[in-house]
């Protein structure tokens, strides 16, 4: 919880829309009604590679090592794998975005978590919840959610994600506001 509005402000979520053309392409094609139930699935998977790739951008920590190439050794960057990568898909909508996420991070760890909003609260509430006891303070964390709406979802999985030991300022989250009317029955 939040103590005062100095951390308050420290902690609040920035939305950074990449300009990448293919972000922008595969989002129209997913918000498109027209888009055959087979695109829009290639269409989420390809936003959760392209958008993956960039909420990665110089938040992965690094290493410099050497490595040896067929004609000599050279000066090499890699991913620190001392330090965990945690991907949470929030149930069910979250999915679409998993495949292409894991694409770029295969050795992440992988929780999911369902959350439902009760109709006559309004406050959501956790139906699976596949998070360890405790996270790594250092853990990079990528939420996906595609379903953003009010929010509440993303701050009840974000509170949880603290809780458990995740840093706030690790955790970054990937969503897409469709705007795609509803398939009639």
């Amino acid at each position: 919880m939040v103590q005062d509005s100095a951390q308050a402000m420290a902690l609040q979520l920035r939305v950074y829309v990449p300009p990448h053309p293919l972000i922008r392409h595969w989002l129209a094609v997913s918000r498109d009604a027209t888009t055959p139930s087979a695109l829009f699935k290639t269409a989420m998977t390809e936003l959760g590679r392209w958008l993956t790739y960039e909420a990665t951008r110089e938040w992965l920590p690094t290493l410099e090592t050497q490595v040896q190439t067929p004609l000599a050794e050279c000066p090499a960057t890699l991913i620190d794998p001392e330090v965990p990568v945690v991907v949470v898909p929030i149930l069910r909508a979250g999915l679409a975005l998993l495949d292409g996420a894991q694409t770029l991070l295969p050795l992440a760890s992988i929780y999911h978590l369902g959350i439902v909003r009760n109709e006559e609260t309004l406050q959501p509430s956790f139906y699976l919840n596949k998070l360890p006891d405790r996270l790594d303070p250092r853990a990079r964390v990528l939420v996906l959610d595609p379903m953003l709406a009010t929010g509440g979802t993303i701050s009840a999985a974000i509170e949880e994600l603290v809780m458990r030991g995740a840093d706030p300022t690790l955790i970054r989250i990937i969503s897409v506001w469709l705007h795609r009317p509803r398939s009639r029955p």
